[in-house]
């Protein structure tokens, strides 16, 4: 099966159903960018393959008995693609920022594809900078605590990117983690941080409680790693961890933080797409269509 690229690619569930950018309540914005992946490389395709896959996703979702791409759904060009390794971490974090700062500006719901995950700094940077004054938690899925300082020469590598998030003085929910080292360790006792680790998932039924309990902000920023997943259902990602988030529990999480918070805007990162395999972005692609969903219903859309 050959990989699909950016240039290939038709707009998110196709073109049949694609608004123009000014009639649009949500931008998808892809950014395939990979230059500090440590484990299985791929996830520079990742943005490709989730809208290559939104082509088979039902427009239809019985859950809310609406065809939710009517809200508007707007697929940007790429900002980037680093598979020349023409463009430097600091330069693709900043060009990130002046992006989705502009689209901030211009009223668009934005859902960035990934790409690595250290990108998102860059993207939580351009909501900063669009609400100085109004504090918002950034609530991460993930397998891991991305929270090292620097990894491999690098404090913009895709291992740093929540430390990035708390030196912006955020506040933060992880869930999911289940793979840390040390130094997050220490970290995460130090301040105190809001850490819903997968085990806890298995074996405490109130855990979505506690989770919800911690963001202590009417703003929410949500990062979806896809390796938070558990990997029966996620395959396709970079660093796989055994455990993680099944399906329903995902979406029942997810749903009651769009009915009980602002969610200001959203990323789906690292896929890595496996050959002759379609499950993770096929998965991804609905759960990118699901988060419409959310803040359409949330918006009043």
């Amino acid at each position: 099966m050959p990989v699909p690229t950016l240039t290939d690619s038709l707009p998110f569930l196709g073109p049949d159903v694609a608004a123009e950018y000014d009639r649009a309540h949500v931008v998808i914005l892809p950014i395939p960018f990979e230059a500090t992946t440590t484990y299985r490389r791929g996830c520079e395709h990742g943005p490709a393959a989730i809208l290559d896959a939104s082509q088979q996703v039902e427009y239809y979702d019985d859950d809310h008995d609406r065809e939710m791409w009517e809200v508007g759904i707007y697929t940007s060009e790429a900002i980037a693609d680093t598979r020349s390794g023409a463009v430097s971490s600091e330069a693709m974090l900043d060009v990130t920022r002046s992006t989705v700062a502009k689209l901030i500006q211009d009223n668009k719901f934005v859902i960035a594809l990934g790409g690595e995950h250290s990108i998102t700094a860059g993207i939580v940077a351009a909501y900063q900078q669009a609400h100085p004054d109004e504090p918002f938690t950034v609530v991460q899925i993930d397998a891991h605590g991305d929270l090292r300082h620097e990894y491999e020469g690098s404090i913009h590598n895709h291992a740093c990117v929540m430390k990035r998030v708390v030196d912006m003085g955020l506040p933060t929910v992880q869930v999911g983690i289940r793979s840390i080292c040390k130094e997050e360790a220490e970290l995460i006792k130090a301040q105190n941080l809001v850490v819903i680790r997968a085990r806890d998932i298995a074996l405490q039924p109130d855990w979505m409680t506690r989770a919800w309990a911690g963001i202590q902000t009417q703003k929410v920023f949500l990062t979806i790693d896809l390796d938070g997943i558990d990997p029966t259902l996620m395959p396709g990602v970079g660093t796989p961890e055994p455990g993680g988030l099944h399906w329903f529990a995902l979406l029942t999480f997810l749903q009651h933080i769009f009915e009980q918070h602002d969610v200001i805007g959203a990323d789906v990162m690292e896929l890595a797409p496996i050959a002759d395999s379609v499950v993770s972005e096929f998965t991804a692609a609905k759960l990118v269509y699901k988060l419409i969903g959310y803040q359409a219903l949330a918006k009043g859309w």
